[in-house]
């Protein structure tokens, strides 16, 4: 006999749940705050460093805390907009629920078992996109070269809010089975494994400068009171015009990751570039940890260790405070090189993406990264990491955060300031209808 969705806690508070509320699994009164947080979207702040516990005491102390926990966990924005969840969204979220419950009942019985909704977990169906989408590409480098230029990014569509393909309630990755079944199958030896292996950790390491040896060495070298106030006194538009070009050279080695990645150049050229437009920012946030000192909050910004109070005339505080708390805690996963290298590469390589057109092969593709990761985990004796990776809404929240910000400041300065973005930051971070509408 199944049992009942109330057993299972909160995710927000761990108190008792009262079912599934904006696409989390949370009890009354976190679906009460999620709901009054946006609709009249106040101004929350923390008095602490932002990393409040949030259990069922503590739940009433800290708003700011609370609400960025909602949105890391997944609660959606569009779901408090638009009411009533698709029939698709609500059949995904039963299903967690059961995964949950039969979860329980194998760690009962002493049974091994995966996080339920986990990237690394088994895929769903593929999905048909409506319509067959063009993946603009040139041919430079090959036939299936992708190139990431200003009108060439094509495949993703995002709704008015920023979000990609509205709030469905897609997971972020497509799962896997398991170890031992793959590597059984003809199409994964575990020679080819171990050859993706090492393709991906070369990749890494040829892609993602500085070196972790220059970063650590650095640590020491942080800007000066003077030095920082110089950085609050620039205008705003001068300011994320820096970070636009920061953000832009960063995300260029991403995409020469994807080329140089073991199968990616094999992928239809639409699938390229939906991965690439959809999956570019949150590899380059799972990248961010390494430039990350969660000793002193401190990220490496052009040449030196900055806190967030240097990005201060940026005007989007919650943003930031939003990012480092992500890096701050994927920091304190201690993740090696390598690990970081294989993780980037599940995060780029999703088959749950909108508008994929080989959606299979995708996954295939994923699904051996998978593979990877775990042998990799097995043989470092480091399992247990796959249950403590960030929830997949994670690097979602963050990205659509970003994109609020982002059309915040097309209100702001219509035609002006985003104008003078890099092209390719421009491509990302444009909703479609925007670029088709300056293309007219």
């Amino acid at each position: 006999m199944r049992a009942p969705i109330e057993v299972i806690p909160c995710k927000i508070c761990g108190d008792k749940s009262s079912g599934v509320h904006y696409g989390v699994i949370t009890c009354e009164g976190c679906k009460g705050f999620f709901r009054r947080s946006q609709r009249s979207r106040p101004s929350f702040s923390c008095s602490r460093q932002r990393n409040c516990p949030i259990d069922r005491s503590s739940r009433n102390r800290c708003q700011h805390c609370r609400l960025q926990k909602c949105l890391r966990l997944g609660m959606s924005r569009q779901a408090v907009k638009f009411g009533r969840m698709s029939r698709q969204q609500r059949a995904r979220l039963q299903a967690e629920v059961q995964q949950q419950l039969e979860q329980r009942q194998r760690v009962a019985e002493g049974a091994p078992t995966t996080p339920p909704g986990h990237p690394l977990t088994p895929p769903g169906h593929p999905r048909t996109p409506p319509g067959t989408q063009r993946g603009g590409m040139e041919s430079g480098d090959g036939p299936s070269t992708p190139v990431v230029e200003p009108g060439r990014l094509e495949g993703t569509k995002r709704d008015p809010d920023g979000d990609r393909d509205g709030d469905r309630g897609d997971p972020d990755f497509c799962p896997h089975p398991g170890v031992s079944s793959v590597l059984q199958s003809p199409t994964a030896s575990s020679v080819e494994i171990e050859h993706l292996t090492q393709n991906v950790l070369q990749c890494h390491r040829e892609t993602c400068p500085p070196g972790a040896e220059e970063l650590q060495l650095r640590r020491g070298d942080t800007f000066s009171r003077e030095e920082i106030c110089a950085y609050q006194r620039k205008p705003m538009a001068e300011m994320w015009q820096r970070c636009a070009g920061r953000v832009t050279e960063a995300i260029q080695h991403v995409v020469e990751f994807a080329k140089r990645l073991r199968g990616f150049m094999d992928l239809c050229q639409n699938d390229q570039i939906v991965l690439l437009k959809a999956g570019a920012m949150e590899v380059l946030l799972v990248r961010m940890c390494r430039a990350f000192n969660p000793d002193n909050r401190t990220v490496f910004f052009e040449g030196k260790y900055a806190g967030a109070e240097l990005f201060r005339s940026l005007g989007c505080p919650e943003l930031i405070s939003s990012i480092f708390d992500f890096a701050q805690s994927l920091c304190a996963l201690q993740l090696s090189e390598s690990e970081v290298a294989l993780f980037s590469a599940l995060v780029l390589v999703n088959a749950n993406r909108p508008w994929l057109q080989e959606q299979g092969k995708v996954a295939r593709l994923q699904g051996h990264l998978d593979v990877a990761f775990r042998l990799l985990l097995r043989r470092t004796h480091r399992e247990g990491l796959l249950a403590r990776l960030p929830p997949p809404g994670h690097l979602r929240a963050l990205c659509s955060q970003h994109l609020e910000q982002l059309q915040t400041l097309r209100r702001l300065h219509p035609g002006g300031l985003p104008a003078a973005f890099p092209p390719l930051y421009r491509e990302l971070f444009t909703p479609d209808t925007e670029t088709a509408g300056s293309a007219r």
